[in-house]
């Protein structure tokens, strides 16, 4: 394989930038992202005020959805000359003055403050909204206000900087578009009357699809593939740069280190072969079951990418190549419990108290128990077994409290139960029956009769 380590060297760094750094790329959601395209186009080119709110869960995509529809914009001049973007994270700007003073900074309003110091919030806050007012919808310049993790501005003292925002929006002053993204549903609940009273009310909802597994398929291959040189002309033709002083506003982290496959090269000859190899892989029984096995986890793309990544991490000189086993050991760890490991290490006398936890648990449909009522059922399992005869109780007293310390139960809080003593403080069970089951098929040497104990009915 000619130039085989350096290809493989490529061919790592360009799929890792491609799974971190794509956020131009968005999959999907076309109606969702065609309804964000229209707003914002319509606010910059025909001077149309705005308000929308983008709702999701975490990881879904609504940020990745707002770049990519920046990115294709921003590309036209018609509305890079007309707009202007101010991006507020409600991480980062936890009070109204900081973020208007982020704002007053990406809207180049400092020249115009002529070396004025503010006394106040108010002072700041009427300067800018007076900025605003100040022109009309045929000569100012739409300003676009993405707001990240909306619901964060929503606890901000009074609301002040969103009922500004949203009355501006609804008054046929200077045109703005006010852009929320949250993963919090009900955020329209956390919003005043007054502020509510100005919001347009057009929520846009991303929601994973249940039966997108094709989808998932596709987007294996296409975060996989690597380009040809047809492909990479032609993102060269539908990605025009975006111009360079769109990028001085240092604010706008959505467009720092946009992905751009341009930047590397990769033998065709090279490309084929890998790409022959992805689409194997797409047709492998195998891969379909561990690929379905993981989206019925998690059907979000963000989380999807982040194994992609860990599964190209492990490429190198001996793994020149992905196969079929790596897939499969990625859906091994990725399905692997790690309370079902730390049960499986612990000792016998550890694991029968459990399994008598679990008895009482069926019996008593999850009810509450203590140390004496746990130590009862062993007791009587443990007088007619061979092996676990004879146990003295602080022994299993010393057992029960690790199984705390390891959080496989915990004791109940609230009222009088932090008087009581410790043989009869209430606790509950953490563990799930089948992570019991699974941890004790995986222990060896456990002792028969222990885990038919565990398979009985209840004893």
């Amino acid at each position: 394989m000619p130039d085989g380590c350096s290809d493989l060297d490529n061919t790592r760094r360009f799929l890792k930038a491609r799974l971190l750094t794509d956020r131009a790329s968005f999959h999907g959601y076309e109606a969702e992202r065609q309804q964000i395209h229209d707003l914002l186009e319509r606010t910059a080119e025909h001077g149309e005020s705005n308000s929308a709110l983008l709702l999701g869960p975490r990881g879904i995509g609504k940020t990745t959805l707002v770049t990519s529809v920046l990115v294709q914009l921003l590309s036209k001049e018609t509305f890079h000359r007309n707009s202007l973007v101010v991006y507020l994270n409600g991480l980062i700007h936890i009070d109204d003055r900081i973020a208007l003073k982020s704002a007053t900074a990406q809207m180049n309003l400092e020249n115009a403050v002529d070396g004025k110091v503010f006394g106040s919030f108010a002072e700041n806050l009427a300067f800018l909204l007076e900025c605003l007012k100040a022109g009309d919808r045929k000569k100012s310049k739409s300003v676009i206000f993405l707001l990240e993790e909306f619901d964060l501005f929503c606890s901000h003292h009074n609301q002040t900087l969103l009922y500004n925002l949203f009355d501006v929006a609804q008054s046929a002053q200077a045109p703005i578009c006010v852009l929320g993204l949250t993963a919090r549903l009900d955020v329209i609940e956390l919003l005043e009357k007054r502020v509510k009273s100005r919001f347009s009310h057009r929520q846009i909802f991303l929601l994973p699809r249940e039966d997108g597994f094709e989808e998932r398929l596709e987007l294996f291959g296409s975060l996989l593939k690597l380009p040809t040189e047809q492909e990479v002309r032609t993102f060269a033709a539908t990605h025009p740069t975006i111009p360079p002083d769109v990028m001085n506003n240092d604010e706008l982290a959505l467009l720092r280190n946009l992905f751009n496959p341009r930047q590397y090269s990769l033998p065709s000859k090279w490309v084929t072969q890998w790409n022959r190899t992805i689409d194997k892989l797409l047709k492998s029984a195998e891969v379909q079951t561990v690929l379905q096995n993981m989206y019925e986890y998690d059907v979000l793309e963000g989380p999807f990418r982040m194994q992609l990544f860990e599964l190209v991490n492990g490429l190198d000189d001996e793994h020149p190549a992905i196969t079929i086993e790596s897939i499969q050991q990625l859906g091994e760890r990725y399905e692997s419990d790690d309370k079902v490991k730390l049960l499986a290490g612990s000792s016998v006398l550890e694991i029968c108290l459990v399994i008598a936890i679990k008895h009482h648990s069926e019996i008593y449909d999850r009810d509450p128990f203590n140390f004496e009522m746990i130590l009862t059922r062993f007791s009587k399992w443990a007088n007619s077994s061979s092996s676990m005869q004879g146990i003295e109780r602080p022994v299993v007293l010393k057992a029960f409290e690790h199984l705390k310390q390891l959080e496989f139960v915990a004791p109940l809080t609230g009222g009088g139960l932090a008087k009581v003593q410790k043989e009869y403080q209430l606790h509950r069970l953490l563990l799930t029956y089948g992570q019991i089951r699974q941890a004790v098929q995986r222990m060896q040497f456990l002792p028969t009769e222990i885990s038919q104990w565990e398979q009985s009915s209840l004893v």
